[in-house]
């Protein structure tokens, strides 16, 4: 793989962030992504307090490489009520990037530029790329239809395109990567580099059961369902015997409180809150109550692999 304008943003050997997946993401994870020379992200809500937000900075700044870059996403709006204390502990301790999802990026890219850390921005569409690139974002991560978790509504070559024809800002794809061919056609498309999350939930080192990597063995990527009953938004998951189970749209109830104009942000902040608290079990406990997020991208996870392994698939 050349060298793009990722590669050289993040001084990583290729174009590859392993991204941000909550509670999956952990620092053995990221340690084995700089040592195998891509970027590796973790979601800073899957640090409960500050100081192991803290903790977690200084241990991979001890084993930061040459060739290798760790950063931290952050949910930008007002439903994470950690944002504004996460923010500055980033900006205190320092990383080399921060990921902004769900939300205005504006704070943090104010506050990250003063303190020499990059931030790339997930959208979905044009509008809040154009957006992003005014606000001063370093890159863009087009989150397409591919994508596993929140996904976007476009498909991969048709958002790369869309963007790189409109922004003068790197274009970073996320979704639909789990060989090497799917990261030279996202490459052909014009994306500097890609985000690849599923397939490294079967890594070793992920913090999640092994029913969970298991699963991403087992299933493929006809077994991606969207599902309303995490967090309100539409989100893809695995489509176990459990979620078929409890169906996957919202209930008549939570429909109607998300039409309440007065209640909505509340309803939404609850839902996204027991949704979390659910996930966090399936993925973390056994369970029957099996609620597992994934994209189509397992379709090419045969074995549950070291993370240096997984790169290696990806990259030869």
């Amino acid at each position: 793989m050349t060298s793009t304008k990722l590669t050289e943003l993040l001084n990583i050997k290729y174009p590859i962030i392993q991204a941000p997946m909550f509670l999956v993401s952990n620092v053995a994870m990221v340690k084995e992504a700089m040592s195998a020379g891509i970027a590796g992200c973790i979601p800073a809500l899957n640090y409960r307090t500050l100081d192991e937000l803290r903790a977690a900075i200084k241990e991979l700044k001890a084993a930061k490489v040459d060739r290798g870059s760790f950063g931290f996403n952050l949910i930008v709006n007002k439903s994470n009520l950690k944002y504004k204390g996460q923010l500055e502990v980033l900006c205190e301790e320092g990383c080399d990037f921060i990921i902004t999802s769900l939300g205005s990026p504006e704070e943090t890219i104010n506050q990250s530029r003063a303190a020499g850390i990059k931030v790339f921005c997930d959208v979905t569409d044009l509008k809040f790329a154009k957006k992003v690139e005014d606000l001063g974002a370093d890159a863009a991560i087009a989150v397409n239809n591919e994508a596993g978790g929140h996904r976007g509504n476009s498909s991969p070559e048709e958002l790369i395109k869309l963007l790189n024809e409109n922004l003068t800002i790197p274009v970073i794809s996320a979704g639909g990567v789990g060989c090497k061919a799917d990261i030279d056609d996202m490459l052909s498309y014009g994306a500097e580099g890609v985000s690849v999350g599923s397939p490294f939930i079967a890594s070793i080192e992920a913090g999640v059961t092994n029913d969970y990597k298991q699963a991403c063995v087992d299933y493929g990527a006809e077994d991606i369902i969207m599902t309303e009953r995490i967090s309100g938004t539409p989100c893809t998951v695995i489509n176990t015997p459990y979620v078929q189970k409890i169906g996957t749209k919202a209930t008549w109830l939570e429909n109607l409180l998300n039409k309440n104009r007065k209640l909505k942000k509340w309803v939404k902040m609850v839902r996204f809150s027991i949704g979390m608290k659910a996930t966090e079990k399936a993925a973390t406990q056994a369970t029957y109550k099996t609620v597992w997020v994934a994209g189509p991208s397992i379709e090419h996870t045969k074995a549950i692999l070291p993370v240096k392994d997984i790169v290696a698939n990806l990259v030869n």
